[in-house]
């Protein structure tokens, strides 16, 4: 069975590697790691044969096998689309082109449009970034449970994205930066893992300093741009 051949087979191997690492040093055999390891190995080894002796055929195949992984996949994808998936994702432009063409829900056009006005000029992980601070406020019961309300909130002191109020059109004239744009919202709205923030739900530019920068942790430093929680 593969299992006992691959538990069998890396026995060998260890005992291999132990007498080649150390065939040209001597040592006193009561203080020989090498030789207490190996008498480790070998009772455990022989413990996990007896264990995989008694186990059902079944059991056995399943653990050769791996455990099903299930993959998040979008909520806001359109009753005709076929659901997506989004497995290891990339930084770049290779991995970005190869996604299909990106469409979505206002949802969708709400995040697509804040990583344009917020971060167009900034590199693909920083784009990237944004977006995972907008989806961070999204799910942390602490601000507007949808994209767009995230984006569009104001509160006392302002708009929280000041492309929503900075008087200029939202209009989106660079043909390049809109697909790639779309395209990383896309990738997040299905369920991209949010590795570059660390649960960020703050950032600003280098060129400004808020008071609340001072209280909150920062948590990275991509670009032009800071990233902070509480």
């Amino acid at each position: 069975m593969r299992l006992r051949l691959i538990l069998t087979a890396g026995a060998t191997a260890l005992a291999a590697m132990t007498g080649a690492a150390f065939a040209d040093v001597t040592v006193s055999q009561s203080n020989d790691p090498t030789l207490q390891i190996g008498a480790h190995m070998a009772s455990l080894l022989g413990t996990e044969h007896q264990v995989l002796e008694a186990m059902p055929e079944a059991r056995l195949t399943s653990l050769a096998v791996g455990p099903k992984v299930e993959t998040r996949t979008t909520s806001n994808a359109k009753p005709e689309e076929p659901s997506r998936t989004v497995g290891l994702i990339g930084y770049d432009m290779a991995f970005l082109a190869a996604q299909p063409a990106p469409s979505g829900d206002a949802q969708w056009e709400c995040l697509r449009k804040a990583i344009y006005f917020e971060a167009r000029g900034e590199s693909i992980k920083g784009q990237f970034a944004v977006a995972e601070v907008i989806l961070n406020r999204a799910d942390s019961g602490r601000y507007p449970a949808t994209v767009c309300g995230v984006v569009g909130q104001r509160n006392s002191g302002g708009c929280q994205f000041s492309y929503t109020c900075d008087g200029r059109a939202d209009s989106m004239r660079d043909p390049e930066a809109i697909d790639r744009a779309g395209r990383i919202a896309r990738v997040m709205l299905d369920g991209a893992p949010r590795a570059l923030t660390l649960g960020a739900m703050f950032f600003h530019t280098t060129g400004v300093r808020p008071d609340w920068s001072r209280r909150f942790d920062r948590t990275a430093t991509i670009g032009s741009h800071l990233f902070y929680k509480q």
